[in-house]
């Protein structure tokens, strides 16, 4: 098999002009698009620029501690990042976010690489942080959607969650329903991604593969684990984070404390 083609700064220069052209089409049609796109485009580079050299000199420390405390900035990052995009928030909602994140996304990941793939040593970071990449970027985007949902529902549908404590309804009665809305509309993304992987996109991974010079059977087998363990992780954050919020939101009398939800600050 062929080798990846290496690129050089020119190549991502003239990588650069993809974007200058979709800014000058906001600019003719007056979008407005084209301060965005410049900054992102900034924060980009800039970010997976420090991230090439910081993962450098993690794969070259044959330690765990390294690895372990650049986990610690993956799942903290990606906590803020979920709880950053619910409209809702109630306390300690962060926190909910991080042991969510750190309890789904490390099981799922050490699985895969320990059991599945039988990475040796079990820090080994060439495995264990591009995986743990993926789990925390699929569920942080599941978890957002599930709280955002629970939050909003509970918040517009109190009188009619009430009504049914008044009624005699333990707490779990009255939440259940929009608990499992909650988690179907966590599912959605990866669901909509597993139902067209293949046939409307090639996913990163096997993308990654292919163009490393593996062959595309192996890439596809690799890629088949990480669909499954993507499911498996993104299924039990919206899960955990949803009954995480519903202890918080539900008190021991069965009483819905609205009164704890509060709009996000913009």
């Amino acid at each position: 098999m062929s080798q990846t083609i290496a690129l050089g700064w020119i190549d991502l220069v003239v990588a650069t002009s993809l974007v200058l052209v979709a800014g000058a089409i906001s600019v003719a049609l007056r979008l407005g698009l084209e301060k965005r796109l410049a900054v992102a485009s900034i924060r980009t580079i800039v970010q997976l620029g420090l991230l090439g050299y910081v993962l450098r000199w993690v794969f070259g420390h044959d330690t765990p501690w390294p690895v372990l405390a650049w986990i610690a900035v993956m799942i903290g990052t990606a906590g803020r990042a979920a709880v950053a995009r619910a409209s809702r928030r109630y306390g300690r909602i962060h926190l909910d976010a991080f042991v969510t994140l750190a309890l789904t996304a490390l099981a799922t990941t050490f699985t895969v690489t320990s059991v599945i793939i039988g990475v040796d040593p079990w820090h080994k970071a060439q495995y264990v942080i591009p995986l743990l990449g993926m789990v925390l970027g699929n569920s942080l985007t599941g978890i957002s959607l599930a709280l955002d949902h629970l939050l909003e529902s509970l918040d517009a549908k109190r009188e009619l969650i009430e009504a049914h404590l008044a009624l005699g309804a333990s707490r779990w009665e009255a939440a259940r329903d929009p608990l499992a809305e909650a988690v179907r509309r966590g599912m959605i993304p990866i669901i909509n991604s597993m139902s067209v992987v293949g046939l409307v996109s090639l996913p990163g991974m096997m993308t990654g593969q292919i163009l490393a010079g593996e062959d595309p059977v192996d890439a596809v087998k690799y890629q088949l684990v990480v669909m499954f363990m993507l499911a498996a992780s993104t299924a039990l954050g919206c899960i955990v984070v949803a009954l995480l919020a519903y202890r918080r939101l539900f008190d021991a009398a069965h009483r819905l404390r609205a009164d704890r939800i509060s709009a996000a600050s913009s």
